[in-house]
Protein backbone atom coordinates (compact mmCIF):
# COMPACT_ATOMS: atom_id res chain seq x y z
CA UNK A 1 0.00 0.00 0.00
CA UNK A 2 1.41 3.33 -0.47
CA UNK A 3 -1.12 5.08 1.78
CA UNK A 4 -3.46 3.75 4.73
CA UNK A 5 -6.07 6.48 6.22
CA UNK A 6 -7.76 5.01 9.95
CA UNK A 7 -10.68 6.76 11.05
CA UNK A 8 -13.45 5.24 13.92
CA UNK A 9 -15.99 6.18 11.32
CA UNK A 10 -15.74 5.69 7.63
CA UNK A 11 -18.84 6.29 5.87
CA UNK A 12 -18.33 4.96 2.28
CA UNK A 13 -21.62 5.75 0.69
CA UNK A 14 -21.35 2.73 -1.49
CA UNK A 15 -22.44 -1.02 -0.65
CA UNK A 16 -19.85 -1.16 2.45
CA UNK A 17 -21.11 -2.72 5.72
CA UNK A 18 -22.88 -0.33 8.13
CA UNK A 19 -22.74 -0.64 12.01
CA UNK A 20 -20.34 -2.60 14.03
CA UNK A 21 -18.68 -3.83 11.07
CA UNK A 22 -18.46 -0.38 9.28
CA UNK A 23 -14.82 -0.32 7.98
CA UNK A 24 -12.60 1.98 9.90
CA UNK A 25 -9.67 1.49 7.18
CA UNK A 26 -8.64 2.42 3.81
CA UNK A 27 -5.48 1.28 1.62
CA UNK A 28 -4.33 3.03 -1.41
CA UNK A 29 -2.49 1.80 -4.39
CA UNK A 30 -1.31 3.89 -7.42
CA UNK A 31 -3.76 6.25 -6.87
CA UNK A 32 -6.87 4.31 -6.53
CA UNK A 33 -8.37 2.74 -3.59
CA UNK A 34 -7.04 -0.89 -2.78
CA UNK A 35 -8.65 -2.42 0.16
CA UNK A 36 -11.64 -1.31 2.48
CA UNK A 37 -11.54 -2.73 6.24
CA UNK A 38 -11.22 -2.46 9.78
CA UNK A 39 -7.68 -1.28 10.99
CA UNK A 40 -6.28 -4.80 11.75
CA UNK A 41 -7.53 -5.79 8.31
CA UNK A 42 -6.04 -2.91 5.78
CA UNK A 43 -2.68 -2.51 8.29
CA UNK A 44 -1.57 -5.85 7.55
CA UNK A 45 -1.20 -5.08 4.38
CA UNK A 46 1.44 -2.40 5.16
CA UNK A 47 4.82 -1.84 3.74
CA UNK A 48 8.34 -0.56 5.08
CA UNK A 49 7.02 2.40 2.82
CA UNK A 50 3.52 3.27 3.58
CA UNK A 51 2.25 5.80 4.93
CA UNK A 52 -0.20 5.74 7.75
CA UNK A 53 -2.32 8.70 9.26
CA UNK A 54 -4.46 7.93 11.63
CA UNK A 55 -7.20 9.99 12.16
CA UNK A 56 -8.22 8.70 15.58
CA UNK A 57 -11.91 9.94 16.47
CA UNK A 58 -12.19 11.58 13.19
CA UNK A 59 -14.61 10.39 9.97
CA UNK A 60 -13.70 9.62 6.86
CA UNK A 61 -16.37 10.21 3.94
CA UNK A 62 -15.46 10.29 -0.41
CA UNK A 63 -13.74 13.11 -1.43
CA UNK A 64 -15.65 15.98 -1.21
CA UNK A 65 -16.80 17.51 -5.08
CA UNK A 66 -18.00 21.35 -5.87
CA UNK A 67 -20.40 20.84 -8.84
CA UNK A 68 -20.06 24.30 -10.05
CA UNK A 69 -17.14 26.42 -9.41
CA UNK A 70 -14.84 28.89 -11.61
CA UNK A 71 -11.36 28.67 -10.20
CA UNK A 72 -10.25 30.42 -13.01
CA UNK A 73 -11.80 33.41 -14.08
CA UNK A 74 -13.15 33.56 -10.49
CA UNK A 75 -9.56 34.25 -9.66
CA UNK A 76 -8.70 37.19 -12.13
CA UNK A 77 -13.00 38.36 -11.43
CA UNK A 78 -11.75 38.59 -7.49
CA UNK A 79 -8.83 41.11 -7.93
CA UNK A 80 -9.18 44.31 -6.40
CA UNK A 81 -11.89 44.97 -3.41
CA UNK A 82 -14.16 42.56 -2.22
CA UNK A 83 -17.44 44.38 -1.53
CA UNK A 84 -19.46 41.73 -0.22
CA UNK A 85 -22.11 42.26 2.45
CA UNK A 86 -20.84 46.08 2.20
CA UNK A 87 -24.18 48.77 1.92
CA UNK A 88 -23.42 52.07 -0.39
CA UNK A 89 -21.42 54.12 2.34
CA UNK A 90 -19.39 50.89 2.88
CA UNK A 91 -18.91 50.40 -0.74
CA UNK A 92 -17.77 53.85 -1.55
CA UNK A 93 -15.47 54.32 1.22
CA UNK A 94 -13.61 50.65 0.15
CA UNK A 95 -13.67 52.10 -3.54
CA UNK A 96 -12.26 55.07 -2.16
CA UNK A 97 -9.49 53.45 -0.17
CA UNK A 98 -8.24 51.68 -3.40
CA UNK A 99 -8.42 53.99 -5.78
CA UNK A 100 -5.65 56.44 -3.66
CA UNK A 101 -3.45 53.58 -3.24
CA UNK A 102 -3.87 53.61 -7.14
CA UNK A 103 -1.52 55.83 -9.94
CA UNK A 104 -3.68 58.34 -11.52
CA UNK A 105 -4.53 56.76 -14.34
CA UNK A 106 -4.86 52.92 -13.36
CA UNK A 107 -8.07 50.82 -13.10
CA UNK A 108 -10.13 50.29 -9.68
CA UNK A 109 -11.47 46.96 -9.50
CA UNK A 110 -13.45 44.55 -7.49
CA UNK A 111 -16.51 42.55 -7.16
CA UNK A 112 -19.35 41.20 -5.27
CA UNK A 113 -21.50 44.43 -5.45
CA UNK A 114 -24.72 43.66 -4.16
CA UNK A 115 -27.89 45.57 -6.26
CA UNK A 116 -29.91 45.50 -3.04
CA UNK A 117 -28.02 48.57 -1.42
CA UNK A 118 -30.14 51.07 -3.34
CA UNK A 119 -34.02 50.95 -2.89
CA UNK A 120 -35.17 49.74 -6.30
CA UNK A 121 -31.28 47.93 -7.54
CA UNK A 122 -30.61 50.29 -10.09
CA UNK A 123 -26.83 50.89 -9.57
CA UNK A 124 -25.83 53.54 -11.86
CA UNK A 125 -21.87 55.24 -12.18
CA UNK A 126 -22.99 57.98 -10.26
CA UNK A 127 -23.23 55.83 -7.33
CA UNK A 128 -19.39 55.53 -7.39
CA UNK A 129 -17.85 58.27 -9.65
CA UNK A 130 -16.76 61.03 -7.08
CA UNK A 131 -14.83 58.75 -5.00
CA UNK A 132 -12.70 57.30 -7.52
CA UNK A 133 -10.57 60.44 -8.54
CA UNK A 134 -11.36 60.57 -12.05
CA UNK A 135 -10.05 56.63 -12.26
CA UNK A 136 -11.82 53.96 -14.25
CA UNK A 137 -13.40 51.33 -12.71
CA UNK A 138 -15.33 48.13 -13.05
CA UNK A 139 -17.34 46.31 -10.31
CA UNK A 140 -18.64 42.96 -10.37
CA UNK A 141 -21.95 42.66 -8.92
CA UNK A 142 -22.05 39.34 -6.96
CA UNK A 143 -23.79 37.59 -9.23
CA UNK A 144 -20.59 37.90 -11.62
CA UNK A 145 -23.48 38.05 -14.90
CA UNK A 146 -23.35 42.03 -14.42
CA UNK A 147 -21.15 44.68 -13.62
CA UNK A 148 -20.88 48.31 -12.87
CA UNK A 149 -18.65 50.90 -15.08
CA UNK A 150 -17.80 53.66 -13.82
CA UNK A 151 -17.89 57.31 -16.45
CA UNK A 152 -14.62 57.45 -17.19
CA UNK A 153 -14.31 53.55 -18.11
CA UNK A 154 -17.32 53.82 -20.08
CA UNK A 155 -15.40 56.59 -22.00
CA UNK A 156 -12.34 54.53 -22.13
CA UNK A 157 -14.69 51.66 -23.95
CA UNK A 158 -16.03 53.98 -26.38
CA UNK A 159 -19.58 53.42 -24.63
CA UNK A 160 -21.82 56.34 -25.59
CA UNK A 161 -25.25 54.34 -26.01
CA UNK A 162 -26.84 51.02 -26.47
CA UNK A 163 -25.36 48.30 -28.65
CA UNK A 164 -26.90 44.91 -29.83
CA UNK A 165 -25.67 41.44 -28.92
CA UNK A 166 -26.06 38.09 -30.06
CA UNK A 167 -26.95 37.25 -26.85
CA UNK A 168 -29.59 38.43 -24.66
CA UNK A 169 -27.18 41.32 -23.05
CA UNK A 170 -27.50 44.99 -22.37
CA UNK A 171 -25.70 48.29 -21.77
CA UNK A 172 -28.10 49.66 -19.67
CA UNK A 173 -29.05 53.16 -20.60
CA UNK A 174 -31.72 56.00 -19.32
CA UNK A 175 -34.02 57.39 -21.05
CA UNK A 176 -32.03 59.76 -22.96
CA UNK A 177 -30.26 57.02 -24.06
CA UNK A 178 -26.92 57.72 -22.39
CA UNK A 179 -25.19 54.58 -20.49
CA UNK A 180 -26.06 54.41 -16.82
CA UNK A 181 -22.88 52.41 -16.09
CA UNK A 182 -25.02 48.89 -15.42
CA UNK A 183 -23.91 46.11 -18.03
CA UNK A 184 -25.83 43.17 -17.76
CA UNK A 185 -24.55 39.79 -18.91
CA UNK A 186 -21.03 38.80 -20.20
CA UNK A 187 -21.35 40.20 -23.99
CA UNK A 188 -22.05 43.80 -21.90
CA UNK A 189 -19.31 43.74 -19.73
CA UNK A 190 -16.70 42.67 -22.33
CA UNK A 191 -16.98 45.59 -24.12
CA UNK A 192 -15.11 47.61 -21.03
CA UNK A 193 -13.55 44.67 -19.92
CA UNK A 194 -11.81 44.60 -23.51
CA UNK A 195 -9.84 47.71 -22.61
CA UNK A 196 -8.35 46.28 -19.29
CA UNK A 197 -4.73 46.10 -19.19
CA UNK A 198 -4.86 42.56 -19.74
CA UNK A 199 -3.72 39.95 -17.08
CA UNK A 200 -0.03 38.46 -16.47
CA UNK A 201 -0.40 34.98 -16.63
CA UNK A 202 2.39 33.79 -14.01
CA UNK A 203 0.39 36.61 -11.54
CA UNK A 204 -2.50 34.81 -12.46
CA UNK A 205 -1.42 31.46 -11.72
CA UNK A 206 -0.29 32.37 -8.32
CA UNK A 207 -3.84 33.54 -7.49
CA UNK A 208 -5.54 30.37 -9.04
CA UNK A 209 -3.34 27.98 -7.20
CA UNK A 210 -3.79 29.78 -3.71
CA UNK A 211 -7.53 29.03 -4.61
CA UNK A 212 -6.84 25.91 -5.22
CA UNK A 213 -5.37 25.43 -1.64
CA UNK A 214 -7.46 26.72 0.38
CA UNK A 215 -10.04 25.01 -1.24
CA UNK A 216 -8.22 21.81 -0.29
CA UNK A 217 -7.49 22.95 3.10
CA UNK A 218 -11.81 23.57 3.09
CA UNK A 219 -11.98 19.70 2.26
CA UNK A 220 -12.25 19.64 -1.95
CA UNK A 221 -11.03 17.16 -4.03
CA UNK A 222 -12.20 17.61 -7.28
CA UNK A 223 -14.08 20.77 -9.24
CA UNK A 224 -16.55 20.84 -12.28
CA UNK A 225 -15.07 24.23 -13.19
CA UNK A 226 -18.23 25.86 -15.64
CA UNK A 227 -15.54 27.64 -17.89
CA UNK A 228 -12.31 26.66 -19.95
CA UNK A 229 -11.02 30.52 -21.24
CA UNK A 230 -8.58 30.71 -24.04
CA UNK A 231 -6.21 31.48 -21.57
CA UNK A 232 -7.23 28.70 -18.26
CA UNK A 233 -5.25 25.93 -19.93
CA UNK A 234 -1.92 27.71 -20.24
CA UNK A 235 -2.90 28.78 -16.52
CA UNK A 236 -3.21 25.07 -15.58
CA UNK A 237 -0.56 23.52 -17.63
CA UNK A 238 2.24 26.38 -16.18
CA UNK A 239 0.99 25.36 -12.33
CA UNK A 240 1.88 21.65 -13.05
CA UNK A 241 4.81 22.28 -14.30
CA UNK A 242 5.71 23.11 -10.53
CA UNK A 243 4.03 20.09 -9.29
CA UNK A 244 0.12 18.35 -8.75
CA UNK A 245 -3.10 21.09 -8.44
CA UNK A 246 -4.18 20.37 -4.82
CA UNK A 247 -7.60 19.95 -6.36
CA UNK A 248 -8.75 17.99 -9.51
CA UNK A 249 -10.25 20.27 -12.06
CA UNK A 250 -13.03 19.56 -14.76
CA UNK A 251 -13.53 21.93 -17.43
CA UNK A 252 -16.52 22.97 -19.44
CA UNK A 253 -16.35 25.08 -22.53
CA UNK A 254 -18.99 28.12 -22.68
CA UNK A 255 -21.30 27.19 -26.16
CA UNK A 256 -23.13 30.98 -26.44
CA UNK A 257 -25.16 32.58 -28.67
CA UNK A 258 -23.99 33.23 -32.18
CA UNK A 259 -21.53 30.28 -32.14
CA UNK A 260 -21.97 27.67 -35.66
CA UNK A 261 -20.77 24.54 -35.84
CA UNK A 262 -17.50 25.05 -36.90
CA UNK A 263 -16.99 26.54 -33.39
CA UNK A 264 -18.85 23.47 -31.65
CA UNK A 265 -16.12 21.25 -33.69
CA UNK A 266 -13.62 23.01 -32.03
CA UNK A 267 -14.54 22.34 -28.89
CA UNK A 268 -15.16 19.32 -29.93
CA UNK A 269 -11.61 19.08 -30.13
CA UNK A 270 -10.95 20.46 -27.23
CA UNK A 271 -12.37 16.92 -25.36
CA UNK A 272 -9.77 14.91 -23.08
CA UNK A 273 -7.07 17.50 -23.38
CA UNK A 274 -5.47 18.47 -20.15
CA UNK A 275 -2.98 17.44 -17.45
CA UNK A 276 -2.42 14.90 -14.56
CA UNK A 277 -5.51 16.47 -12.51
CA UNK A 278 -7.27 18.77 -14.95
CA UNK A 279 -9.22 17.66 -18.32
CA UNK A 280 -11.56 19.64 -20.36
CA UNK A 281 -14.61 17.31 -20.41
CA UNK A 282 -18.29 18.59 -21.31
CA UNK A 283 -19.28 22.07 -22.13
CA UNK A 284 -21.46 24.95 -20.53
CA UNK A 285 -24.69 26.65 -22.00
CA UNK A 286 -26.79 29.49 -21.01
CA UNK A 287 -30.35 29.32 -21.34
CA UNK A 288 -31.35 32.32 -19.38
CA UNK A 289 -30.05 35.40 -17.15
CA UNK A 290 -30.35 35.89 -13.31
CA UNK A 291 -33.92 36.88 -11.76
CA UNK A 292 -31.99 40.48 -10.08
CA UNK A 293 -31.06 41.38 -13.78
CA UNK A 294 -34.67 40.85 -14.60
CA UNK A 295 -32.47 38.71 -17.34
CA UNK A 296 -33.89 35.19 -16.49
CA UNK A 297 -36.66 33.46 -18.99
CA UNK A 298 -40.04 33.36 -16.82
CA UNK A 299 -43.24 31.76 -17.96
CA UNK A 300 -44.60 35.04 -17.27
CA UNK A 301 -43.12 38.42 -16.29
CA UNK A 302 -41.60 39.10 -12.94
CA UNK A 303 -43.24 42.02 -11.20
CA UNK A 304 -40.98 45.21 -13.23
CA UNK A 305 -42.48 43.22 -16.84
CA UNK A 306 -39.35 41.58 -17.10
CA UNK A 307 -37.40 38.11 -17.39
CA UNK A 308 -39.17 37.44 -20.68
CA UNK A 309 -36.73 36.57 -22.85
CA UNK A 310 -34.11 33.73 -23.21
CA UNK A 311 -30.04 34.62 -23.10
CA UNK A 312 -30.13 32.69 -26.30
CA UNK A 313 -32.48 34.73 -28.72
CA UNK A 314 -33.36 31.70 -30.95
CA UNK A 315 -34.28 28.90 -28.53
CA UNK A 316 -34.63 26.46 -31.75
CA UNK A 317 -31.08 27.62 -32.55
CA UNK A 318 -29.87 26.12 -28.92
CA UNK A 319 -31.49 23.08 -29.23
CA UNK A 320 -29.79 21.96 -32.17
CA UNK A 321 -26.27 22.98 -30.42
CA UNK A 322 -27.56 20.96 -27.32
CA UNK A 323 -28.21 18.22 -29.47
CA UNK A 324 -25.14 18.53 -31.46
CA UNK A 325 -23.19 17.71 -29.26
CA UNK A 326 -25.33 15.23 -27.58
CA UNK A 327 -25.36 13.44 -30.64
CA UNK A 328 -21.29 13.95 -30.18
CA UNK A 329 -20.99 12.44 -26.98
CA UNK A 330 -19.97 15.41 -25.13
CA UNK A 331 -22.43 16.36 -22.07
CA UNK A 332 -23.82 19.21 -21.55
CA UNK A 333 -24.14 21.63 -18.29
CA UNK A 334 -27.08 24.48 -19.11
CA UNK A 335 -27.33 27.34 -16.78
CA UNK A 336 -31.13 27.98 -16.33
CA UNK A 337 -32.59 30.10 -13.37
CA UNK A 338 -35.99 30.51 -14.44
CA UNK A 339 -39.40 28.10 -15.11
CA UNK A 340 -39.29 28.34 -18.14
CA UNK A 341 -35.71 28.19 -19.36
CA UNK A 342 -35.84 24.85 -17.36
CA UNK A 343 -38.60 23.56 -19.05
CA UNK A 344 -37.13 24.17 -22.14
CA UNK A 345 -33.69 22.80 -21.78
CA UNK A 346 -35.74 19.35 -20.31
CA UNK A 347 -38.22 19.26 -23.72
CA UNK A 348 -34.63 19.56 -25.45
CA UNK A 349 -33.33 16.79 -23.71
CA UNK A 350 -36.46 14.11 -24.26
CA UNK A 351 -34.77 13.19 -27.75
CA UNK A 352 -31.61 12.64 -26.11
CA UNK A 353 -30.79 8.92 -27.36
CA UNK A 354 -26.97 8.77 -27.12
CA UNK A 355 -26.90 7.97 -23.56
CA UNK A 356 -25.06 10.70 -22.61
CA UNK A 357 -25.78 12.43 -18.87
CA UNK A 358 -26.48 15.90 -19.19
CA UNK A 359 -27.06 18.57 -16.46
CA UNK A 360 -28.92 21.45 -16.23
CA UNK A 361 -27.62 24.28 -13.40
CA UNK A 362 -29.14 26.97 -10.89
CA UNK A 363 -33.18 26.26 -11.16
CA UNK A 364 -34.10 28.60 -8.92
CA UNK A 365 -37.70 28.87 -9.42
CA UNK A 366 -39.81 25.95 -11.06
CA UNK A 367 -43.49 24.52 -10.35
CA UNK A 368 -44.76 21.32 -9.50
CA UNK A 369 -44.88 19.57 -13.06
CA UNK A 370 -41.51 20.16 -13.53
CA UNK A 371 -40.00 18.31 -10.75
CA UNK A 372 -40.31 14.68 -12.00
CA UNK A 373 -39.32 15.55 -15.20
CA UNK A 374 -35.54 15.50 -14.60
CA UNK A 375 -35.59 11.74 -13.09
CA UNK A 376 -37.65 10.88 -15.71
CA UNK A 377 -34.73 12.07 -18.26
CA UNK A 378 -32.19 11.68 -16.44
CA UNK A 379 -31.06 14.77 -16.11
CA UNK A 380 -28.71 16.02 -13.30
CA UNK A 381 -29.75 18.73 -10.82
CA UNK A 382 -26.70 21.27 -10.11
CA UNK A 383 -27.83 23.62 -7.29
CA UNK A 384 -26.34 26.29 -5.12
CA UNK A 385 -27.99 26.43 -1.52
CA UNK A 386 -26.01 29.55 -0.52
CA UNK A 387 -27.66 31.63 -3.13
CA UNK A 388 -31.05 31.22 -1.18
CA UNK A 389 -29.40 31.30 2.16
CA UNK A 390 -27.30 34.41 1.92
CA UNK A 391 -28.65 36.38 -1.00
CA UNK A 392 -32.54 35.88 -0.40
CA UNK A 393 -34.32 37.38 3.03
CA UNK A 394 -37.06 35.67 4.79
CA UNK A 395 -39.76 38.75 4.68
CA UNK A 396 -38.97 38.32 0.91
CA UNK A 397 -37.48 42.12 1.01
CA UNK A 398 -34.80 40.86 -1.33
CA UNK A 399 -34.30 42.05 -4.88
CA UNK A 400 -35.01 38.36 -6.29
CA UNK A 401 -38.08 37.70 -4.11
CA UNK A 402 -39.39 40.92 -5.12
CA UNK A 403 -38.68 40.39 -8.83
CA UNK A 404 -40.26 37.16 -8.39
CA UNK A 405 -43.28 37.52 -6.33
CA UNK A 406 -44.58 35.35 -3.75
CA UNK A 407 -45.64 32.31 -5.31
CA UNK A 408 -42.81 32.03 -7.72
CA UNK A 409 -40.78 33.18 -4.08
CA UNK A 410 -42.13 29.64 -2.69
CA UNK A 411 -41.32 27.51 -5.46
CA UNK A 412 -37.28 28.85 -5.04
CA UNK A 413 -34.31 26.22 -4.51
CA UNK A 414 -36.57 23.22 -4.29
CA UNK A 415 -33.92 20.68 -3.45
CA UNK A 416 -35.78 18.57 -1.35
CA UNK A 417 -39.12 18.33 -4.17
CA UNK A 418 -36.77 16.70 -6.52
CA UNK A 419 -34.47 14.45 -4.36
CA UNK A 420 -37.94 13.41 -3.27
CA UNK A 421 -38.79 13.42 -6.89
CA UNK A 422 -36.07 10.85 -7.53
CA UNK A 423 -33.71 13.35 -9.10
CA UNK A 424 -29.81 13.65 -8.09
CA UNK A 425 -28.84 16.77 -6.78
CA UNK A 426 -25.32 17.85 -6.99
CA UNK A 427 -24.37 20.85 -4.75
CA UNK A 428 -21.79 23.72 -5.59
CA UNK A 429 -20.46 27.15 -4.40
CA UNK A 430 -20.19 28.72 -8.08
CA UNK A 431 -17.58 30.43 -6.58
CA UNK A 432 -16.98 33.56 -6.34
CA UNK A 433 -20.45 34.02 -6.30
CA UNK A 434 -20.69 32.39 -3.26
CA UNK A 435 -18.07 31.45 -0.37
CA UNK A 436 -16.46 27.59 -1.73
CA UNK A 437 -16.31 26.32 1.71
CA UNK A 438 -18.60 22.95 1.57
CA UNK A 439 -19.12 22.68 5.56
CA UNK A 440 -21.37 26.26 5.21
CA UNK A 441 -22.65 24.92 2.31
CA UNK A 442 -24.06 21.72 3.68
CA UNK A 443 -25.00 23.14 6.61
CA UNK A 444 -26.96 25.68 4.52
CA UNK A 445 -28.34 22.93 2.77
CA UNK A 446 -30.16 20.89 5.83
CA UNK A 447 -30.86 24.43 7.73
CA UNK A 448 -32.39 26.86 5.26
CA UNK A 449 -30.13 29.33 6.71
CA UNK A 450 -26.52 29.80 6.80
CA UNK A 451 -24.81 27.73 9.53
CA UNK A 452 -23.84 29.07 12.72
CA UNK A 453 -25.90 31.86 12.81
CA UNK A 454 -28.81 29.94 14.68
CA UNK A 455 -30.84 33.75 15.04
CA UNK A 456 -31.66 33.75 11.09
CA UNK A 457 -34.67 32.70 10.49
CA UNK A 458 -34.92 29.84 7.83
CA UNK A 459 -36.29 30.77 4.44
CA UNK A 460 -38.82 28.06 3.21
CA UNK A 461 -37.62 25.49 5.60
CA UNK A 462 -39.77 22.97 4.46
CA UNK A 463 -37.52 22.52 1.57
CA UNK A 464 -33.98 21.53 3.78
CA UNK A 465 -32.56 18.26 3.76
CA UNK A 466 -30.66 15.48 5.60
CA UNK A 467 -27.66 15.53 6.58
CA UNK A 468 -27.05 11.94 4.37
CA UNK A 469 -28.76 13.85 1.77
CA UNK A 470 -26.36 16.88 1.71
CA UNK A 471 -23.25 14.76 1.72
CA UNK A 472 -24.52 12.94 -1.01
CA UNK A 473 -24.79 15.80 -2.67
CA UNK A 474 -21.09 17.03 -2.65
CA UNK A 475 -20.14 13.10 -3.38
CA UNK A 476 -21.92 10.30 -5.04
CA UNK A 477 -24.68 12.38 -6.69
CA UNK A 478 -22.27 14.92 -8.00
CA UNK A 479 -20.07 12.11 -9.73
CA UNK A 480 -23.44 10.64 -10.90
CA UNK A 481 -24.23 14.17 -12.89
CA UNK A 482 -21.38 13.95 -14.93
CA UNK A 483 -21.19 10.06 -15.69
CA UNK A 484 -18.40 9.37 -13.13
CA UNK A 485 -19.89 7.18 -10.52
CA UNK A 486 -18.38 4.47 -11.74
CA UNK A 487 -14.61 5.40 -10.59
CA UNK A 488 -15.61 8.18 -7.64
CA UNK A 489 -18.28 9.67 -5.26
CA UNK A 490 -18.45 6.76 -2.97
CA UNK A 491 -15.03 4.59 -0.98
CA UNK A 492 -14.77 1.48 -2.60
CA UNK A 493 -11.93 -0.65 -4.24
CA UNK A 494 -11.33 0.60 -7.63
CA UNK A 495 -12.60 3.84 -7.64
CA UNK A 496 -10.63 7.09 -7.29
CA UNK A 497 -8.30 7.94 -3.61
CA UNK A 498 -10.53 10.89 -3.31
CA UNK A 499 -10.97 10.97 0.32
CA UNK A 500 -11.88 14.09 2.63
CA UNK A 501 -11.73 13.69 6.26
CA UNK A 502 -13.33 15.16 9.30
CA UNK A 503 -12.86 16.22 13.00
CA UNK A 504 -16.52 15.37 13.58
CA UNK A 505 -18.95 13.48 12.01
CA UNK A 506 -21.13 14.90 9.13
CA UNK A 507 -23.78 13.25 9.27
CA UNK A 508 -24.12 12.79 13.12
CA UNK A 509 -22.87 16.54 13.91
CA UNK A 510 -25.53 19.62 14.13
CA UNK A 511 -25.63 21.26 11.09
CA UNK A 512 -24.38 24.42 13.34
CA UNK A 513 -21.69 22.60 14.39
CA UNK A 514 -20.86 21.27 10.87
CA UNK A 515 -19.87 24.78 9.42
CA UNK A 516 -17.33 25.29 11.84
CA UNK A 517 -15.90 21.24 12.22
CA UNK A 518 -12.11 20.77 11.15
CA UNK A 519 -10.76 19.52 8.03
CA UNK A 520 -8.28 16.86 8.96
CA UNK A 521 -7.27 15.82 6.01
CA UNK A 522 -7.82 15.47 1.88
CA UNK A 523 -6.32 13.12 -0.77
CA UNK A 524 -6.79 13.52 -4.18
CA UNK A 525 -5.54 10.74 -6.28
CA UNK A 526 -4.02 8.98 -2.92
CA UNK A 527 -1.49 11.82 -2.14
CA UNK A 528 -2.39 14.25 0.92
CA UNK A 529 -3.13 17.88 -0.25
CA UNK A 530 -4.25 18.96 2.92
CA UNK A 531 -3.25 17.99 6.83
CA UNK A 532 -4.03 19.67 9.87
CA UNK A 533 -1.57 20.50 12.20
CA UNK A 534 -3.06 18.11 15.00
CA UNK A 535 -2.99 15.43 12.57
CA UNK A 536 0.47 16.08 11.32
Amino acid sequence: MDLIVCADTVHTLGAGPDGPDAPTAVGVRGGLIAAVGSRDEVLASRTADTRVIELGAGTLVPGLIDAHSHPVSGALITRGADLTGLDLDGVRDALGAVARELPDDAWVLAWGLDPNIVPDGRLAASHVDDVLGGRPALVRLFDAHSALASSVALERAGVTGPRSFDQSAEIVCDADGRPTGLLSEPAAIAVVEDVLPAADLDELGEAVLEVLQRMAAQGLTELHAMEHMPYAGAVLTRLEERGDLPVRVRCSPWVTPGTTEADWAEILDQQGVGGRRWVVRGVKMFMDGTIDNGTAWLESPDTLGESLRPFWPDPAHFVEALQWFDGHGVPTATHAIGDQAVRHVLEALRSSSSGVRHRIEHIETIPDDILPMFAELSVGASMQPTHCTEYTKPDASDNWSRRLGPERTAHGWRINDLRAAGAHVALGSDWPIADSDPRGILSSARLRRRGGAPEQVPIHPEQAISALKALEGYTSHAAWSVDEDRIGGTIEVGKRADLTAFAGDPLTVSADELAATAVLATVVDGTVSHLDASVA
